[in-house]
């Protein structure tokens, strides 16, 4: 005869007995949403989910840690190689408080009908990397390409500004514009025709690009052209005093749209804000309109404008908005929206027809506007 407690056993153990084993599947770290996946150029998956899904993106290291091994963190590829050119040297410019080097990019000398050389236009070129990464090395191909392929016209000038946190806001805008006066100086020993300058650069590039544009009208600088791609242009609207992202109030809908998209989230945003201005950001900093661009009181009479932006991008409507605002004010504007792409698609030339687009227009442009 079986008592109660011998059923239970019984029951319990064919439960045991019955249990399969369990599926349980999360999300390697920083990978695609799922939502966005479909919208990205395949190719860009490919790589990205080769190279980077599952490791940590350098704004999740602590910048100490970062500085003393950047190597351990930071992965390129799908860069394509730039042709060789006639000459690469660098040079050391005096800035407040310091020093920064610029790397100069030199085609072949041309002479003129009574053997003179040429002048030749100048191109400025302002790194990425959110005030705080980036180096000579993150332009150096693309800009070997544009040396040799506009065939003798233009010298490149590639600046390697001071970075936040260790030289915070206004570093890196007072150290550009030293460097552009540096190359207006030394305009004669470059053999550069200093009426004929443009500038660009990506993402904090090119803020630093829109920010020296309007600093050269002020000063009656010749400019003529801006190439801004994926700028940051707006630090104020998307953040709270201290730098967490406001995104109940943020005026940019791709800020929401793409908080967790690759290469550059909301979060990674945040990690500049705090940076390169501090936390909280300074209270007078609301009255800046160098840290955020978009807000300068003039557009009127700046250099023509190529503005890149990507599709899935947070600082997509910002750039467009930039754009606007220029159009507005009677700049002549082309805006170019690549699709399927991420914030860091133009360093991506080797393998995204998309960055590939961007050589060919990019370059193109600066050609045109720096003709003699």
């Amino acid at each position: 005869m079986s008592t109660s407690n011998e059923k239970r056993s019984s029951t319990t153990n064919a439960a045991l007995h019955d249990l399969k084993p369990l599926t349980l599947v999360h999300p390697l770290l920083n990978s695609i949403p799922p939502e966005l996946f479909p919208r990205f150029d395949p190719v860009y998956v490919d790589h990205y989910n080769r190279y980077n899904v599952g490791r940590l993106h350098t704004h999740q290291v602590p910048i100490e840690e970062m500085r003393a091994n950047p190597s351990k963190y930071v992965i390129t590829y799908g860069r394509a190689t730039g042709p060789d050119i006639y000459r690469i040297t660098e040079q050391t410019v005096l800035v407040k408080g310091g020093e920064i080097t610029v790397r100069i990019f030199e085609p072949a000398p041309k002479l003129d009908g009574e053997g003179k050389q040429k002048n030749r236009g100048a191109y400025l070129n302002f790194h990425g990397g959110g005030w705080v990464f980036g180096d000579h090395e993150f332009g150096h191909d693309y800009l070997k390409r544009m040396v040799h392929d506009l065939d003798g016209e233009v010298v490149a000038i590639d600046v390697n500004y001071r970075h936040a946190p260790e030289n915070r806001y206004p570093t890196a805008i007072e150290d550009s514009w030293a460097a552009l006066n540096w190359v207006r100086s030394k305009s004669k020993e470059l053999s550069i025709d200093p009426d004929r300058l443009a500038v660009g650069g990506m993402s904090a590039g090119g803020h630093l690009s829109a920010v020296l544009a309007h600093l050269c009208r002020d000063n009656g600088f010749p400019l003529r052209l801006q190439v801004l791609t994926v700028p940051v242009v707006d630090m104020h609207s998307s953040f709270t005093l201290d730098g967490k992202f406001d995104r109940a109030n943020t005026p940019y809908e791709s800020y929401r749209e793409m908080e967790f998209t690759p290469a550059l989230p909301a979060a990674r945003m945040e990690y500049f804000h705090r940076h390169w201005l501090g936390t909280p950001r300074p209270e007078s900093s609301g009255e800046d309109w160098k840290i955020s661009p978009i807000f300068a009181p003039n557009f009127a009479n700046l250099a023509s404008a190529l503005v890149f932006t990507a599709e899935l991008d947070v600082l997509r409507d910002e750039g467009e908005a930039y754009a606007e605002k220029l159009k507005a004010a009677g700049v002549e504007v082309e805006v170019i929206r690549v699709l399927g792409v991420a914030h860091s698609f133009s360093q991506l030339d080797d393998i995204l027809d998309g960055a590939k687009m961007f050589d060919k227009k990019s370059i193109g442009a600066i050609g045109k506007a720096l003709s003699a």
